[in-house]
């Protein structure tokens, strides 16, 4: 188990290495400057090549991502003062620490994610077990039905109409806004709810459907049979044997979508104004700011990679036949 879990680590390491450094290396791929924006309309050369110094960019790109990596983890000396670690720059728009921006974001998205997920998998493997234990019912009929108009949906489009039925119409939850966990849970959890519903709403019909039909094979397998021929009760073969079987693929895709979540929770973010990661990383893509832009996809790539590691953990403890191989 423990040398499973170290070739995923390392494997992920050079995943963020990787796309760190396409991400840095594309940046400047664009034909826009983003010291321009900081000298204003009056710019003159001088004052363009003394912003260029201070924020580094007058040296070789190269040079330039080696300096960046390494403050991260041991900080370093900038123009406008010492930088500690981690040290992901000040932003090129408005010249804060780029660190604290994002300390101040994450929260936000954190919770967006989680609770979606949490959301999601509850209901849509709860949805798809409820159909498999009735199958060919109307129970299973109307539950395939919703999966059906769930998984053609858009998010843009169900946020528009539950703001519009909820909140303005019916008056039963406030604006969505983000409240701190440890200041008003209560706050947090009214607050989030919408979306964490209209974000799920996707997730809920494939995981329902993937359930219902994972469900239906394992029933029809032989350890499955003969468990119900030992006298077993047909609860405790329905969990502890069909259950236990379907939920390795379950636990694979949702590795897998992950990062179809925190895509998700960008459109979810503007959709109901709140200001996480995922709209701070259109905003840098817009002003051109490379510190900015950095520092979301990294923390973005390690927040999913550190979520692959703990599901590729479940799925090696799910099925004993992963640790093996």
């Amino acid at each position: 188990m423990l040398r499973f879990l170290l070739r995923r680590t390392l494997g992920a390491l050079v995943i963020i290495l990787l796309i760190s450094a396409i991400t840095f290396f594309l940046f400047f791929a664009l034909p826009s400057d983003p010291a321009r924006m900081s000298c204003g309309k009056n710019c003159t050369a001088d004052a363009l090549a003394v912003i260029h110094k201070n924020l580094g960019l007058d040296q070789p790109i190269p040079v330039q991502y080696w300096h960046y990596m390494v403050g991260i983890f041991a900080g370093r000396d900038l123009p406008v003062g010492h930088c500690p670690a981690p040290c992901f720059g000040y932003s090129f728009s408005n010249q804060q620490p780029v660190w604290g921006t994002i300390t101040d974001r994450f929260p936000t998205t954190l919770s967006l994610t989680l609770g979606s997920a949490v959301v999601f998998l509850t209901v849509g493997v709860g949805i798809g077990m409820l159909a498999a234990a009735f199958r060919g019912t109307w129970i299973d009929k109307f539950f395939s039905s919703l999966s059906l108009i769930g998984n053609s949906l858009q998010i843009y489009f169900v946020g528009v109409i539950a703001l519009a039925v909820f909140v303005t119409k019916l008056h039963w939850l406030d604006n969505p806004a983000y409240y701190s966990l440890t200041d008003n849970p209560g706050k947090w959890f009214t607050g989030l709810l919408i979306p964490w519903l209209v974000l799920s709403i996707i997730f809920i019909a494939n995981y329902s459907r993937m359930t219902r039909s994972q469900m239906i094979e394992q029933l029809s397998e032989d350890h499955v049979r003969t468990a119900r021929a030992k006298g077993l009760k047909g609860r405790t073969v329905f969990f502890r044997y069909a259950w236990r079987g379907a939920l390795a693929p379950i636990v694979t895709i949702f590795g897998i979508d992950l990062g179809s979540l925190f895509g998700g929770a960008i459109i979810t973010e503007f959709t109901f104004s709140l200001h996480g990661l995922g709209r701070l990383a259109v905003d840098s893509v817009n002003q051109t700011d490379l510190p900015t832009l950095m520092a979301v996809m990294l923390v973005g790539c390690t927040a999913i990679v550190i979520a692959n590691i703990l599901v590729d953990a479940a799925y090696a403890f799910i099925d004993p036949r992963v640790r093996l191989a």
